[in-house]
């Protein structure tokens, strides 16, 4: 209705201007026809009476002169005639108009002294009055006086006005056509095949076998092409949607994705190959604690996915050594196997210098990319420095990776994040014949947000060196192919989700990563949920009844602080909770070295104490923040025996985080309050799902998570814990490697 009625003004206005244009030049044509007309009228005039006027001038005739002028002074439009003589005196005039005679002698006095005629219009008594003056002659050739014609010239305007009068009626009248017939050709052209084609995609999407009629009764030249497109389409999800189907009903009969069964897939599919990941994080690094190594693993979710994978390929993952006793392990190629207590793998460690590791990673990759990539209202900061770190870095690994590769036939590498989004092409170049894939941990923006990197085009020319590129969710794929669509000359098929560019094809692919199902609680042995709450709440120095938990990395993707305030406001509004609530923050620092994470931890930290501050009594506070890095095994306890996970993540490409709580939680009672903007709120659809920029709606998503039924705790509980168990990590990494070698 808005496109429609801006329409119809934007025509009415470029027709009123038209018309006010076209009236314009009409009004002044008109003018100067009828100005003209009128001093041809009055130069014929004044000449048939100047033969009478000279004789009797030169007589000094008045009393006839003013008889004669009497008499012809009454024609139309023509109000009087005066005569002066050579000095200017009237010697006869009309009498309607003797008056009048001083009004005109200036313009008698310079007709008799320039002898010619002089014309002039005066507005007398409120009317317009064209006077004419022309000087004349006696028999001898001299300037015997003047004589003055008045003419009525108000029917000039009168003609005008009637003139701007018609046409404004017809303005109106053309506009009322305008807007009848333009209702009528949008009706019939525009929203009627609209409507017609969105009923058509929804019976499309919801499977109605009416689809193919419809199509033939969708008349419309102007959305041909588009007709051709859906019809194309849904072709294509209708042999989709059976794939899937078949799919579905081959995985159900199968037996869920383990360790055992992934290696069993993996030994079939690759043989005696190796996969070879290459990531910026190591699964483990190794630190000096009391004079002794120890070995530590880094918070995050890609070790989380990955490590249980690597166990059983027994491949070689290639990372960044930043432990500081990480050299003092490896042998002379940089190499160590792992789990420490329980090698399976190889870790082939890359180092990097402070200014390298500044650039590279601090510097482009976490105040830049991640940034521009999580949406978060967090300016992206760009340096030239950074960027020659990053292309730097991003060799350093590729000799690392071709060092490895170099005696193997087609290896598979499987690159990971951000970090290396130059690494494909790297590889590739060198060597054509392996098959690499990128998998994308983080969210992928819009081309419009992704443009404002300076280096758009480097970064998608060597992500676009891999065979696949994998993505969380297919929103992402599909912004990932728009900004290669608008920053690129490249092929895209968005039937095969591929792009082919000079010779070259990569598919872009979704694979929503998850948990190891070893996550899943055995609940023999034991204690009970109450039982394992009240231990943890005593161990924490504080009562209650509820008990909420919440863990991440201190990153301002996470939404921690605007937690903090769902949990103020909650109070807030449902205070009958005081010293019934506690909620368990985990909070890993990160990247410390960027000021933004250390102003973020100083304000969570702040932020705490100051809600703590308000509401503590003397045996509770509301908020337990602990801080450092946590093991998996110090944080389980508290997924088992919380009653409910929060995690409000304003921008996040999967967070695991929700999968490990699911996976966790004891006799299933528990809830997951969940941010709409996570991917994995696309798969746990029976969490509480909120906008985490909405603080009172998630404070009464707490109260409902406090105060809902066990029964529906169960069944919201279960759909998620089946999910997550079906559609496992060891799924994810059969899947990738199925596409991977597919190709």
């Amino acid at each position: 209705m808005k496109i429609t009625l801006r329409l119809i003004v934007s025509l009415i206005i470029i027709v009123a201007l038209v018309a006010i244009g076209f009236s314009y030049y009409q009004v002044k044509i008109e003018r100067q026809r009828l100005v003209g007309e009128l001093e041809r009228r009055t130069i014929l005039l004044s000449e048939s009476l100047e033969e009478s006027v000279i004789p009797l001038a030169q007589s000094k005739s008045f009393i006839k002169l003013n008889r004669f002028v009497e008499r012809f002074g009454n024609r139309e439009r023509l109000l009087g005639i005066i005569i002066n003589n050579i000095h200017g005196e009237a010697i006869a005039s009309t009498k309607a108009i003797s008056g009048y005679a001083p009004l005109i002698l200036p313009q008698v006095l310079n007709s008799i002294s320039e002898k010619r005629a002089i014309h002039s219009f005066k507005k007398i008594d409120i009317k317009e009055v064209f006077i004419y003056t022309k000087s004349f002659e006696d028999e001898e050739g001299n300037i015997a006086g003047a004589l003055s014609l008045f003419q009525d010239a108000s029917f000039i305007d009168v003609r005008l006005s009637e003139i701007w009068k018609y046409n404004f009626i017809r303005l109106v009248i053309l506009s009322i056509v305008i807007v009848v017939i333009t209702l009528l050709v949008i009706r019939w052209s525009i929203t009627g095949p609209i409507a017609q084609i969105a009923e058509w995609i929804r019976d499309m999407r919801l499977g109605n076998e009416k689809v193919k009629k419809k199509t033939k009764t969708i008349n419309s030249d102007v959305f041909a092409p588009l007709i051709k497109e859906i019809n194309h389409l849904a072709k294509t999800l209708t042999l989709a949607q059976k794939s899937v189907e078949e799919e579905r009903i081959r995985l159900d009969a199968e037996s869920l994705w383990n360790a055992d069964k992934l290696k069993a897939y993996i030994s079939e599919k690759l043989g005696d190959k190796k996969l070879f990941v290459i990531s910026n994080r190591e699964p483990y690094l190794h630190l000096k604690e009391e004079g002794k190594i120890k070995f530590a693993v880094p918070p995050g979710g890609l070790v989380t996915a990955l490590d249980p994978v690597m166990r059983v390929c027994d491949g070689v993952w290639i990372a960044h050594g930043s432990g500081e006793a990480d050299r003092l392990v490896v042998d002379e190629r940089n190499k160590i196997r792992v789990p420490p207590d329980n090698p399976s793998y190889t870790l082939k460690r890359v180092w990097l210098t402070k200014e390298e590791e500044n650039g590279y990673y601090y510097g482009f990759a976490n105040e830049g990319i991640w940034p521009l990539c999580h949406i978060t209202h967090e300016r992206p900061i760009f340096r030239l420095d950074d960027w020659t770190y990053y292309q730097k870095v991003n060799e350093k690994f590729g000799l690392a990776i071709l060092e490895e590769i170099e005696d193997i036939e087609s290896p598979l590498i499987l690159v990971q994040d951000y970090h290396f989004a130059l690494l494909p092409y790297l590889i590739k170049e060198k060597r054509s014949d392996a098959k690499v894939a990128i998998f994308w941990h983080i969210p992928w923006p819009n081309p419009e947000t992704y443009g404002i990197c300076p280096w758009v085009r480097e970064m998608l020319i060597g992500m676009l060196g891999a065979d696949l590129i994998g993505f969380h969710i297919q929103l992402y794929c599909n912004n990932f192919l728009d900004t290669v669509d608008r920053f690129l000359e490249s092929k895209i098929d968005w039937e095969q989700f591929s792009i082919s560019r000079k010779g070259h094809i990569s598919y872009v692919k979704p694979f929503p990563i998850s948990i190891s199902p070893e996550f899943s609680v055995n609940n023999n042995n034991i204690p009970s949920k109450d039982a394992l709450k009240e231990s943890l709440l005593k161990e924490m120095d504080t009562n209650a009844s509820y008990m909420g938990v919440g863990v991440d990395r201190i990153d301002y993707t996470k939404g921690i602080l605007e937690r903090f305030r769902a949990i103020e406001r909650f109070f807030e509004k449902y205070p009958q909770f005081i010293e019934r609530f506690v909620f368990i923050e985990f909070g890993a620092p990160s990247r410390t070295h960027i000021k933004r994470y250390r102003e973020l931890l100083a304000q969570t930290e702040e932020m705490a104490d100051n809600i703590n501050w308000r509401f503590q009594t003397k045996n509770w506070k509301p908020i337990v923040f602990l801080k450092g890095n946590h093991s998996h095994e110090r944080i389980m306890p508290f997924y088992m025996a919380a009653d409910m996970c929060m995690v409000t993540s304003l921008h996040d490409g999967m967070n695991l985080v929700a999968k490990e709580y699911v996976a966790s939680c004891l006799e299933d009672s528990g809830v997951l309050i969940l941010s709409q903007f996570t991917g994995a709120s696309r798969e746990l659809k029976d969490a509480l799902i909120v906008n985490p920029y909405d603080i009172e709606s998630m404070a009464d998503a707490i109260y409902l998570a406090l105060t809902m039924d066990e029964e529906e705790k169960k069944t919201r509980m279960k759909k998620m814990k089946e999910n997550i168990m079906d559609n496992n990590i060891y799924r994810w990494a059969a899947n990738l490697i199925t596409e991977l070698t597919r190709l």
